[in-house]
């Protein structure tokens, strides 16, 4: 069985995800009698958007769940360094920081000096990480995947020859909170902005088809027992206008609510197109009219893959005691909330995870 981990973007709130990461690690080493093992160990296909291609990158390099857990929550302050006021116009945060710790956390000697690119033999698993081309305002999913059409070393711009680090800055750099990436791609200077704003934020149908999709020139056999997808969300907050009346709804509330909404929707769509084609073992519902979608007995053989969709919706309790918490209240830059967003993730973890889950 081929296995395959989707891991959603979402800021801070990747620390939400850690904990389901933390809890599947911890079943894993208790099935195979392996105390030390690593999800790279057991997955073969990892991919991420946002923060969760920092973490995609951390696991595929074979970090521990912990070691990724503690990368967030030491380097968070640095990560998140705010631009000088003469910048805040154009984003508010700086990139040196994060681009340091990259370049050193993703390099072939530890120090940063010698930079891993993309071929390097550090990452264990297959690895996709999802950026947008700016220049050329197309989604960019590049991946480790030697057969690739753009991975053939005798291109002029070769993906594999492109630093790591490079790669997952580009996939991080939010508009208004993090400056583009520019990368040189065959001598052209194209610029890069994070996955979250294309329709792959979650990258799980993504993920699926890159794996088996002949363009992509893996054709990984499909069905309920030859592939398992796990598909990880950072918790989601309802996106409607709740109470507020049509004529409240001015331009400020529009461009606060909508690129939100819009990004909901189409995760959704993603996970409602894997439950689709999928044979969904654990989701919640998507809505009163689908349900969840869970597969039944008779769906095995007309599935394509194996489905476990891990995400939250925070309860009306739960975003009221994030705002007693921290006003801010749970936004993808509030480091106030990391011991809080554990515990939530903790917990969540202990009620969904299950073993089963992963055979």
């Amino acid at each position: 069985m081929k296995r395959l981990l989707a891991l959603d973007g979402g800021g801070i709130r990747g620390v939400f995800s850690l904990e389901i990461l933390a809890r599947i690690e911890a079943h894993l080493r208790q099935q195979r009698s392996q105390p030390d093992l690593v999800l790279a160990d057991y997955f073969d296909y990892i991919a991420g958007t946002s923060t969760g291609a920092i973490i995609a990158t951390c696991l595929s390099w074979g970090m521990t769940v912990a070691e990724v857990q503690e990368l967030y929550t030491t380097r968070a302050v640095e990560i998140f360094r705010p631009a000088p006021l003469y910048r805040r116009f154009w984003n508010k945060f700086e990139a040196e920081a994060i681009t340091n710790m990259f370049k050193v956390v993703f390099s072939e000697d530890g120090e940063g000096k010698v930079p891993a690119l993309l071929s390097t033999k550090k990452l264990r698993t297959l690895l996709t990480l999802v950026m947008r081309n700016h220049t050329t305002g197309s989604p960019w999913p590049v991946s480790n995947n030697p057969a690739a059409k753009f991975n053939d070393l005798a291109r002029a711009n070769c993906n594999l020859h492109l630093p790591l680090w490079q790669l997952v800055r580009a996939s991080t750099a939010a508009p208004v909170y993090f400056p583009p990436e520019t990368i040189v791609l065959g001598g052209i200077r194209q610029v890069f902005v994070d996955g979250a704003i294309t329709p792959y934020n979650n990258p799980a149908f993504l993920l699926f088809s890159m794996a088996t999709l002949p363009c992509y020139k893996l054709n990984w056999a499909t069905g309920v027992n030859n592939m398992l997808l796990v598909s990880i969300g950072t918790g989601r907050e309802r996106t409607g206008a709740g109470l507020l009346r049509g004529e409240q709804m001015n331009l400020l509330f529009t461009a606060r609510s909508v690129p939100m909404a819009l990004m909901d929707s189409i995760s959704l769509q993603q996970d409602i197109m894997c439950r689709t084609i999928g044979y969904c073992k654990e989701g919640a519902p998507i809505d009163s009219e689908l349900g969840d979608l869970h597969g039944e007995p008779a769906d095995v053989d007309r599935k394509q893959f194996s489905y476990v969709r891990y995400d939250h919706l925070f309860t009306q309790d739960e975003l009221s005691s994030a705002k007693r918490t921290s006003k801010s209240g749970i936004t993808l830059d509030n480091l106030e909330l990391i011991p809080y967003l554990r515990e939530l993730g903790a917990r969540y973890a202990e009620e969904h995870v299950r073993a089963e889950h992963l055979q």
